[in-house]
């Protein structure tokens, strides 16, 4: 998935971020963030709110946008966006976000997100 993003991102100032921040990082401490960020969807999927506009998601959202802006780069609304999208976007990262989370967390995660991001 690392080539897949330098492919489509390798040029930004986020990816440039990513690089700076990863340096460094033993591959057990990489290991431990990505987990880290599959823990969130676990978290979401077994503790799923009612709706993506209620308050929990929202909370969980802002976790999200933290986790990630710490462990990677500024995750920036319009980041945020696209990431929601490839969260249901189907394919490899749609399937390891709902198999921590259970099905249909991935499309509640970009629903979420959606609303958050307004």
């Amino acid at each position: 998935q690392v080539e897949q993003a330098r492919t489509l991102w390798g040029k930004t100032e986020a990816w440039k971020q990513y690089e700076e921040k990863s340096a460094g990082r033993s591959k057990q401490q990489s290991n431990q963030i990505a987990q880290g960020l599959m823990d969130l969807f676990r978290q979401l999927g077994q503790h799923r709110p009612p709706s993506a506009d209620c308050p929990e998601a929202q909370t969980w959202v802002q976790q999200l946008r933290d986790y990630i802006t710490a462990n990677f780069y500024d995750c920036t609304p319009q980041i945020l966006q696209g990431l929601g999208q490839l969260y249901a976007g189907g394919g490899r990262m749609t399937e390891n976000i709902d198999k921590a989370g259970g099905e249909g967390t991935g499309a509640f995660a970009r629903d979420a997100i959606t609303i958050y991001c307004k």
